[in-house]
């Protein structure tokens, strides 16, 4: 049996390109040709505080962690 996983996701209908989830993580978080936040969906543990750190930061609330159980 393997840990929880964790996700993060961006909500690009609610997304309008602040970008400081970018400045917060700009490991997980880039601005787009469309002026839109795309991230990488499973990042590495070590990042877990600074993707909090964005999804707090977003004005639009368009970024989310999604936790998923373990798996056996």
């Amino acid at each position: 049996m393997t840990a929880a996983r964790w996700h993060v996701r961006v909500d690009r209908t609610l997304c309008e390109g602040h970008a400081l989830c970018v400045e917060l993580a700009a490991e997980v978080f880039d601005v787009d040709s469309s002026d839109l936040a795309a991230c990488v969906e499973s990042p590495a543990d070590e990042l877990r505080e600074q993707v909090e750190a964005a999804v707090a930061a977003c004005p639009r609330q368009a970024i989310s962690i999604v936790t998923k159980g373990p798996q056996q």
